[in-house]
């Protein structure tokens, strides 16, 4: 949790000249107190940035995205402000953390650093559709190279988003 605070603070003043937009997901409570603070006053110094959007999944669970939707889709529908039969995809989209309000595409690609070769619980129903990439290269180590490989196996495949081609 130390190197996520002290490479937050440490690049807000890049994120600030560079036009990047900070946003921290998952269950802060979870998180130290001074986390919390250097995370929520970074998202508050570059909210208005708009060249990239950088998302940082700390304390975050799929699962508990997921779970969090359905009993907030319960709750609505025990309150009958939603019929059973109107929930599909988009509304229960909605519900997640990631949800569209929240201006959080579903990612094209996902990476995943450190010799691991599973999701490990990590955007599960938005990465239904991305393209996976795996390497060695562990997450503090990951730099432009590294990136560049990455785009480089994305570039070679053919997206077909859960069509099967003839």
């Amino acid at each position: 949790m130390g190197l996520f605070e002290r490479v937050i603070h440490e690049s807000v003043a890049e994120f600030l000249r560079e036009g990047i937009r900070l946003r921290v997901i998952g269950d802060s409570s979870r998180l130290p107190i001074s986390l919390q603070k250097t995370a929520r006053e970074a998202e508050e110094a570059t909210r208005n940035n708009s060249q990239l959007d950088l998302t940082l999944a700390i304390s975050y669970s799929g699962r508990r995205d997921i779970v969090q939707a359905c009993r907030s889709l319960a709750q609505k529908v025990h309150d009958k402000a939603l019929r059973p039969e109107d929930i599909d995809e988009s509304l229960f989209a909605a519900e997640l953390e990631t949800s569209p309000a929240a201006e959080l595409p579903y990612p094209d690609l996902l990476i995943r650093t450190s010799s691991e070769l599973r999701l490990s619980n990590f955007l599960l129903w938005q990465s239904a559709y991305s393209e996976l990439f795996f390497t060695d290269t562990l997450w503090p180590d990951f730099g432009e190279d590294d990136y560049l490989e990455a785009l480089v196996s994305f570039q070679s495949r053919e997206r077909r988003f859960g069509v099967r081609k003839l």
